[in-house]
């Protein structure tokens, strides 16, 4: 090793420290228990929290909770809140409340039936909650578990005398507290009366006053930030007097006070948060410090955020502690969490607040998972009357939640971006939230942390290094994107380095601080070594170093110029294998009873794994644009219903925002990257039975393959003595013949199944003879895509050639789909599940109300069907029966198929749990994706009672939320790729009013009058004549551009004309700008100049919040929606009434329940 360490700087392999934490190359034996404070009545010794919890008692005089949820899932309000709603449920629960959920999003755990006592999935208006409200009579309202959505709307219904008219208190957040973190100008009063400074600002109303609050200040860059909203919505950076009007407008109109704080810019400034907790009694904690990388300017969900806070000395890090503190105090915020966010100025240490969460906020989550304190639960427990002495630490079980947690590890955050997705989006960052999803790491270094971290974001990166096929930007460019900042920004600093920059010039330029570039700096030299190395000459300490340091066998063996799998014999040699530490909260001060565990090269192993029968299910990593919460309630379920079964359930992800990585919702937990590397860690480390694959999306599925044949290779024997670990369920090669697109087609020629006509190309001259020889319009897109990724309808050779030059790169290696496109087809998408017998049976058809064309995911459906033939249906059973034979599926598949004309096509099937599992489940009653695990574990249909498909009564229909909002310059067409973030779901006893509960749920601003605007395509015009002719006899108003309203008026409907906006004035963009239309139903011809117009036409429209409609099947939607919404209020129903009958076994492990008496004693017959 001196020899080998000659050749390079001594500091590359220097033990790192990170600030404010214990670490070591060795943890401390754990300590004994807290020395005895007290004696019970009958002389058994009591810790000090035992002794606490018998001196005070929780609230008596509430016996009914409501929880408000965050609603769909967004960009700035994700699935972290289906976490913490979630842990509420079971918190409150499990002290003996019953618990009434309003919560609109039909894909989380926390709206299943069995979670709450009465569950309400639908629209979050204070109109429609003050029927759940009569009707369920709540004693009080806990509103900060929901988000901004949550907090908005319980400040609503405080302020409209809802709660005092039905006696309902509001608990955890009280309104003044509220008020006083949320708008603007009371909390920089509040600053200001505790002696803290905020940036130079003041409070506007109107562009008035904010140019005459931006002239007071002097100077640009100027922040706007609007009250009450969420992820920065609605605010940004001005850097001239234009910029500033305009952002000022969209601030206003995003804020539901009207209100936005105009404020001095302090960017360059280092950015921290601290998550805070206060009871009853005025007891403070701070739970987690959390730094940004990135310095101000950047939203902080945007940038790579690390904890526990690593640049500060500790004599700031006390002053930061003591702002919060003082802060949460004069809040008001009398129990429960709190966000608060800091900057502080590099050049000499001032402190400036930015703002404050008075509620449990997306850090919440992070900060949770990052030290093992689940805050939420303890939110919730505090808005009862506990306080923090009174409550256990589930981990340790020795310490109370008083007791601050402590951590001997660092945690590294990293975003995920789909700014691909969104064309005409600049792809820079500001202070308005754009990040779609993140990716959690726990190591012992941060350079550890920060290299799984990007191994885990799934985007072609196997640690801090060039991915392949990088192109290296001129300088020029480098210079711009390390100045400006943008997602890529960390892997253009790698090219930085390798082009000679220093760190000194990079702080220059990024404003990063000099401690984070000196990080990266020794890794940029570590691998510049490593360059020179062979890796026989490798030696153990070397290795050591190296894995200590992050990097990944692939990373090394790209460098050495050998195999990732000869890396991993290589080390596994010498003896160089993964210690598994566990996540205890007190830096190994008390012994941890959880197994919450991460990987590092540091001292020994701590997983102490069992030889009981266990099941490891491999999660869906970070959230992203098609692939999102719906997984990880699969992987949830799988848990649950396994552990009631009697396995020892295994879970292992890297996503902080969600439930499955919870450290109660399996028997252990993983906090881990979703690579071949670190999944066969664990696998070695657990020797589990059996390997969950179809429940994580494509994050698992993309490495089942080769897990497969590391096992084949090297069977690995089971804890438990039954046989070798291997994958449960679906074989992975079943699932690539459904994915690879020769043996996919030869399967369906077999079967004798219709599909569109089409094929794979392996080349541009292949590309364009395909699409010659089916006729344009072309349906391309890559193979083995997630979300309609680079898919698109093509109507001309220009287009694609555009498409091949600039979308994708085609080659023998990466070959594209070329399909007819189906322009007049219906879709629908069927989910099956499938025995190890050969039975299968259908769990849901579910319709889509846009027409072919839309990507599923965007798409809103219906089930049951409303429109297709009972004979196509019959085809379709006997279609998905005759697939998932084939394929030998046990467990779910999801097939999706196009019927044009009455006649059906297969259009894909996915062997594995698709995005629509929760809402079939919810929509049917039965808990599917429960029922999938226990069929990969060997029971059959029959076993568990699901025999015939649901034939619901009532009709479920889901929408979808899309970000366009975030996005300026994207068009809001809707088209084959993937936009949305989110769904919402309405269920009632017939379409229409299900399909308005879903709008509305979905944002949509519905008009009860006034007039709307219509323009149809040429194809689609004569459709609009019934359209037109149901909102005329409704009393609404058309207005419409000459060529529809020519086809209107000679069908004897009333109409105005106008001109399109090529064609002269007026034009549909001065009707909307006057307030003249309450709604638009635009659909595209797809000609340059349409799509130009309409572009800005549909943006406008989304701008002034006016509700547009871009398919004639939403046309015709919607008409019948308006229609349903005049003929009386609608009315909102708890999912139990639907369905009273509803079993799940493992419900009391989703609750954190004991196993109910009867159960318990039927177990032992089952197993």
């Amino acid at each position: 090793m001196a020899d080998q360490l000659t050749k390079v700087p001594r500091v590359i392999f220097r033990t790192q420290l990170p600030a404010q934490h214990v670490a070591g190359q060795q943890r401390r034996a754990p300590r004994t228990p807290l020395s005895v404070c007290a004696s019970s009545g009958n002389g058994t010794s009591l810790l000090p929290w035992q002794a606490a919890m018998d001196e005070v008692k929780k609230r008596k005089d509430l016996k009914s909770i409501m929880i408000i949820g965050a609603g769909p899932i967004v960009i700035g309000q994700a699935c972290e809140f289906d976490y913490s709603g979630t842990q509420a449920c079971k918190s409150l629960r499990q002290e003996g409340y019953r618990v009434i959920l309003l919560n609109s999003n039909p894909a989380t755990i926390m709206t299943d039936p069995g979670m709450a006592d009465a569950t309400y999935v639908g629209p979050m208006t204070p109109e429609l909650v003050e029927q759940i409200l009569d009707k369920e009579r709540p004693d009080a309202i806990l509103p900060t578990m929901g988000g901004q959505t949550g907090l908005n709307l319980a400040k609503n219904m405080a302020e409209s005398g809802m709660l005092d008219k039905y006696g309902v208190e509001l608990i955890g957040a009280k309104l003044p507290s509220i008020d006083r973190a949320e708008d603007r100008e009371l909390f920089k009063q509040a600053m200001k009366r505790i002696g803290l400074k905020t940036p130079p600002s003041g409070t506007a109303s109107n562009i008035e006053e904010a140019l005459a609050i931006a002239a007071e200040i002097g100077r640009y860059p100027l922040i706007i930030r609007p009250a009450f909203t969420l992820g920065g919505t609605g605010g940004g950076i001005s850097y001239n007097r234009e910029e500033f009007i305009a952002q000022v407008e969209a601030g206003i109109d995003a804020s539901m006070t009207d209100q936005v704080l105009v404020e001095q810019s302090l960017i360059g400034w280092k950015e921290f948060e601290l998550e805070v907790m206060r009871d009853l009694k005025d007891n403070c904690m701070i739970v987690c410090s959390i730094e940004n990388v990135d310095a101000m300017g950047v939203h902080t969900g945007d940038s790579i955020t690390v904890a526990p806070a690593q640049t500060l000395t500790d004599k700031e890090y006390q002053r930061l502690r003591d702002a919060s503190l003082a802060i949460i105090r004069e809040m008001g915020v009398e129990c429960g969490g709190s966000n608060v966010q800091m900057a502080v100025n590099p050049e000499d240490g001032e402190v400036m607040i930015i703002e404050m969460n008075p509620r449990v906020s997306r850090s919440s989550a992070l900060a949770s998972k990052a030290t093992g304190f689940p805050i939420a639960k303890m939110a919730a427990k505090l808005a009862v009357g506990y306080t923090l002495d009174q409550i256990p630490n589930d981990i340790t079980q020795a310490t109370p939640a008083s007791f601050e947690p402590s951590i001997d590890y660092i945690v590294t955050k990293i975003p995920k971006f789909a700014f691909e997705k969104f064309k005409g989006t600049k792809a820079e960052l500001t202070t308005q939230m754009k990040s779609v999803g993140e990716v959690m790491a726990i190591g012992r270094t941060w350079q550890e942390s920060l290299q799984k971290a990007l191994r885990g974001m799934e985007s072609g990166l196997d640690g801090w290094s060039l991915p392949k096929g990088y192109k290296r930007l001129p300088k020029d460019q480098l210079m711009y994107k390390l100045r400006v900042p943008n997602p890529d920004r960390m892997i253009i600093m790698k090219q930085a380095f390798e082009d000679g920059m220093t760190k000194e010039e990079l702080f220059e330029l990024t404003a990063i601080d000099p401690w984070w570039l000196a990080q990266l700096e020794e890794l940029h030299m570590t691998e510049m070594w490593l360059l020179e190395q062979k890796l026989s000459k490798l030696t153990a300490e070397e290795l050591r170093q190296l894995k200590g340091r992050g990097f990944s066998d692939a990373q090394i063996g790209r460098l050495v110029g050998s195999s990732t799998a000869a890396v991993r014999s290589h080390r596994k040699a010498l003896g160089v294998v993964p210690s598994f530490k566990r996540v205890d909260t007190c830096a190994a001060e008390f012994q941890a009873d959880t197994p919450y565990m991460y990987s590092t090269y540091d001292g020994p192993c701590e997983s102490a794994p069992t030889n009981n029968r266990k099941v490891l299910i491999l999660g869906g990593g970070p959230n992203r644009i098609g692939q999102g919460i719906e997984f990880d309630y699969c992987c949830c379920h799988a848990s649950f219903a396994l552990r009631d079964q009697g396995f020892e359930t295994i879970m292992m992800n890297c996503n902080p925002e969600t439930v499955s990585t919870d450290y109660d919702t399996s028997s252990r937990l993983y906090f881990e990257p979703i690579t071949l590397e670190d999944v066969l860690n664990v696998i070695e480390v657990e020797r589990p039975e059996g390997i969950i694959v179809q429940f994580g999306g494509q994050t698992p599925l993309k490495i089942s393959t080769a897990l497969q044949q590391a096992l084949d290779d090297n069977p690995i024997p089971t804890a438990s003595g039954n046989g070798n670990v291997k994958v449960w369920g679906t074989q992975p090669d079943a699932i690539d013949e459904a994915e690879d697109r020769d043996r996919w087609m030869a399967l369906l020629a077999r079967l004798d199944i219709k599909q569109p006509a089409g094929g794979m190309a392996r080349s541009e001259h292949e590309a364009f003879d395909k699409a010659h020889a089916l006729g344009y319009p072309v349906m391309v897109r890559p193979s083995y895509v997630l979300g309609g990724r680079a898919m698109e309808i093509v109507y001309n050779d220009d287009e694609l050639k555009t498409y091949i030059t600039t979308a994708v790169e085609v080659d023998p290696e990466r070959p594209v789909l070329v399909d007819k496109y189906l322009d007049r087809a219906v879709e629908l998408d069927v989910d099956a599940l499938c025995d190890q017998e050969g039975n299968i049976v259908i769990c849901g058809i579910m319709e889509h109300i846009e027409q072919a064309g839309v990507h599923s995911g965007d798409s809103a459906c219906s089930l049951p069907t409303q429109t297709i033939p009972t004979t196509t249906l019959n085809t379709i059973r006997e279609w998905t029966v005759k697939v998932a034979k084939a394929l030998n599926v046990v467990g779910l598949i999801n097939i999706q198929y196009a019927i044009q004309d009455e006649q059906p096509y297969i259009i894909e099937a996915n062997p594995r749990a698709s995005r629509t599992v929760p809402f079939v489940a919810k929509a049917v009653g039965h808990p599917i994706a429960k029922y999938a695990s226990l069929l990969m574990a060997g029971k059959t249909l029959k076993d568990i009672g699901f025999t015939e498909e649901p034939k619901p009564r009532h009709v479920a229909v889901k929408e979808v939320v899309l970000p366009f909002n975030k996005f300026p310059g994207a068009d809001t067409l809707l088209g084959p790729e993937m936009r949305s973030t989110g769904e919402v779901m309405g269920i009632d006893y017939d379409f229409a009013s299900s399909y308005a509960k879903a709008q509305i749920a979905a944002g949509q601003k519905l008009p009860m009058s006034g007039k709307v605007f219509i323009s149809m395509a040429d194809k689609y015009k004569a459709d609009a004549v019934g359209i037109a002719k149901q909102l005329t006899d409704m009393g609404y108003q058309v207005v419409a551009t000459r060529g529809t309203a020519s086809t209107l008026m000679s069908a004897g409907i009333k109409c105005e004309s106008i001109f399109k906006i090529s064609e002269g004035r007026p034009n549909p963009a001065d009707y909307l700008k006057n307030g003249e239309v309450t709604m638009m139903m635009i659909t595209s011809g797809g000609d340059e100049p349409d799509l130009r117009d309409g572009k800005d036409l549909r943006r406008l429209a989304l701008t002034l919040q006016v509700p547009i409609v871009t398919t004639i099947a939403g046309a015709k939607a919607t008409a019948l929606a308006l229609k349903a919404m005049r003929a009386g209020p609608l009315q909102q129903v708890p999912l139990q009434d639907y369905f009273p009958d509803y079993k799940d076994d493992s419900n009391y492990l989703m609750v954190g329940m004991p196993k109910p008496a009867a159960a318990a004693a039927e177990a032992p017959a089952r197993r």
